[in-house]
């Protein structure tokens, strides 16, 4: 029997709200007193609400005789005595003591015979015209007109959205009973409560406490027992008729029914094209939760994120988000999970998050571009035009579309000397180098694949980089025909294998072939290939007139290019 109850009712597993009266004087003796006495022993700080009549308590509390025999007490069973105050189901003198308690207050109470159990008392237990003193610890109280309680104490500045009714959030809690005993906690799992809101996936006061709230914010919701786990409890951590106390931090929030959504932040005043489906691009981005918690970042790797977009290559939500982008802009772009990276999630992304991209378009292109050729000024006289085998000296400013500078001959004070269409600079360089006279200056702009492709160059430029390249034309010298590495300026005298040997001994030297070429080109009579190495050039013409490799060229090997059906000068 639990004592404090009239008669010999059994006990009730109930609960309790707080509201405070004054007190009554202490206990002055030992002597029989026809009065309730009520002694104080300790007052919480703070009391928001402390017992009125109607109300339904929890507490805990040691019966003892004024000697200080026990006769009762709910510790040794493990577990509160439940009750409403005021409604007869104790005895007098405990229905007046737990007036006024407030949760966690601690009351000595004395109660005369006639306040408790009278001349009859409880046979066996407590004697006739018994004092009984009462040490009282109240843990929980409530009222069956309670409601849901929610106290905010931090809201974000801003609030762009709050939860309603379907939506899906995920937040962290710590769960305590009014006394402040904790009972679970998220944070002690180091995992967010995941669920729907609204649609009874919760207990009835979370689901309408959660309402409203905002990403970021935190508020503490205060449940009475009926609109939580009621008279049972929950079987293991709760029991049964106890008010519950939500301390709560929402972290992410969305709708089964979200798209992305898209802000943009900075936007180039001149945007000649926007990303399309099947574009390659690159990117920097900071990737967070809702909450503002980094998960990863391009900018601490120093590199972009290179990829196609439209195609699977990254997830729908930012398939989506990258298109109609301009090089130069910054946007963010909010995923919700079903666009991004589910209810499972991945690496340090927790299962059903939010992800927020923050994102810098450095630049983009599509595999089917070509060269873009801007001329900016040409010359009055623009009539020699650049082709093939031309040799060519020119300054040029390389950069990326970002406006990032990779070189320029111009710092280096010389000029990029090349022959044209002998592979000696990137194919889109080649192809933007044609048709240019000297005096002009253009702008070329080169895709990946026509410039330095995936790789590169390490240290210098990133891998698929579109290039841009602002080149003013200086020196063009005319190349040789086709396949010539060496032309006649007249007509080639029938005697040239004598001419060449001047010594007449039916041999030609390397020494002689070169003096004799270097001549010809000094007076005017020859030309070599401008721009490749000269001797190298006369080397090459001597190998291929020694047709046996014995050094030496002899009247029968030695033949001129229009006489040979394969060859390379001459």
């Amino acid at each position: 029997m639990a004592f404090g109850a009239r008669g010999w009712r059994p006990r009730s597993l109930l609960l309790l709200l707080l509201w405070v009266t004054g007190q009554a004087a202490p206990v002055a003796g030992l002597g029989v007193s026809s009065e309730l006495q009520i002694e104080r022993r300790f007052v919480p700080d703070e009391c928001p609400r402390t017992v009125r009549s109607g109300d339904f308590v929890r507490y805990h509390y040691v019966g003892t005789f004024l000697d200080g025999q026990k006769f009762d007490s709910s510790y040794d069973r493990d577990s509160t005595f439940n009750v409403f105050v005021g409604k007869g189901q104790l005895i007098a003198g405990m229905d007046q003591a737990l007036v006024g308690m407030c949760v966690n207050e601690r009351r000595f109470v004395t109660i005369p015979p006639n306040l408790a159990y009278g001349s009859e008392g409880v046979s066996g237990v407590i004697p006739p015209n018994s004092v009984l003193h009462f040490d009282v610890l109240l843990m929980d109280i409530w009222n069956s007109e309670d409601q849901v309680q929610i106290q905010t104490y931090f809201k974000p500045p801003s609030c762009p959205r709050s939860i309603q009714v379907s939506d899906f959030v995920r937040y962290h809690y710590n769960g305590t009973f009014l006394d402040g005993t904790l009972f679970d906690s998220s944070h002690n799992r180091m995992k967010t409560y995941d669920t729907y809101v609204g649609i009874g996936w919760l207990i009835p006061g979370m689901d309408k406490g959660l309402l409203g709230m905002c990403v970021g914010e935190k508020r503490i919701i205060t449940i009475p027992p009926f609109l939580a786990y009621g008279e049972e409890g929950d079987g293991k951590d709760i029991p049964g008729q106890a008010s519950l106390v939500f301390d709560v931090a929402l972290l992410d929030l969305h709708n089964p029914k979200d798209s992305i959504s898209v802000e943009n932040k900075i936007v180039p005043e001149n945007c000649d094209r926007r990303s399309q489906s099947g574009d390659f691009l690159r990117y920097h981005y900071n990737g967070t939760l809702l909450d503002g918690t980094l998960f990863d970042s391009s900018y601490s790797r120093n590199h972009t994120f290179d990829t196609y977009i439209g195609q699977g290559y990254v997830i729908a939500g930012m398939d989506e988000g990258l298109l109609g982008v301009c090089i130069g802009e910054r946007r963010r772009i909010v995923v919700p999970p079903h666009l991004g990276y589910g209810e499972e999630g991945r690496g340090n992304i927790p299962g059903s998050a939010v992800l927020v991209f923050d994102i810098h378009v450095i630049d983009f292109h599509n595999p089917s571009d070509s060269i873009s050729i801007t001329s900016h000024y040409k010359p009055p006289d623009c009539s020699v035009l650049s082709k093939k085998g031309d040799y060519l000296k020119y300054h040029y400013n390389a950069s990326l579309l970002d406006g990032t500078l990779l070189d320029s001959t111009w710092n280096l004070g010389k000029t990029y000397n090349i022959v044209l269409g002998s592979g000696q600079v990137v194919l889109g360089m080649d192809m933007g180098l044609r048709e240019m006279c000297v005096g002009e200056k253009r702008t070329v702009i080169i895709p990946p694949h026509l410039g330095y492709g995936e790789a590169g160059v390490d240290g210098e430029v990133p891998g698929s980089a579109v290039l841009v390249f602002d080149i003013e034309l200086l020196e063009l010298v005319s190349g040789l025909p086709e396949g010539y590495m060496f032309i006649w300026n007249g007509e080639v005298s029938p005697n040239l294998f004598e001419e060449i040997d001047r010594n007449g001994n039916g041999e030609v030297l390397l020494e002689e072939f070169s003096e004799y070429i270097h001549a010809q080109v000094a007076t005017g009579k020859g030309k070599l290939a401008p721009g490749f190495n000269a001797e190298m050039i006369v080397k090459n013409m001597f190998t291929n007139q020694d047709r046996n490799g014995d050094g030496k060229v002899t009247a029968e090997e030695f033949k001129l290019k229009d006489q040979e059906t394969k060859h390379d000068e001459l």
